[in-house]
């Protein structure tokens, strides 16, 4: 089990999780980003939220380095797979050459 700690002071937190969950909304609201941008920021705010949660709501900030390292390892992997799954939200789905061919002979 983890020292006794200082106290958190959870307003702080909380507000910080608000002004996170704005800058959010506020990113879905630009209209010059494109998806991909939009995606990549609200995926990093998104991060942001989850360690603040994690560090101090669960009480992580506090345990052994042990049990962090049990928290971080599928954390880890979660943003390394978000990240490589990113290029399909850039690309608009495209039609398939045979479904094209199809479509044009009909006319």
């Amino acid at each position: 089990m983890a020292e006794h700690h200082r106290a958190t002071n959870y307003w702080a937190v909380w507000i910080w999780l608000a002004v996170l969950t704005i800058l959010e909304v506020g990113v879905t609201f630009i209209p010059e980003l494109s998806t991909l941008y939009k995606a990549i920021l609200l995926i990093a705010l998104a991060v942001g939220k989850a360690l603040l949660v994690a560090l101090y709501f669960m009480h992580l900030r506090f345990e052994t380095r042990t049990l962090g390292a049990i928290v971080l390892t599928p954390f880890v992997i979660c943003v390394f797979l978000v990240f490589m799954l990113m290029p399909d939200v850039g690309f608009e789905p495209r039609e398939s050459p045979i479904r094209a061919e199809h479509v044009e002979s009909d006319h």
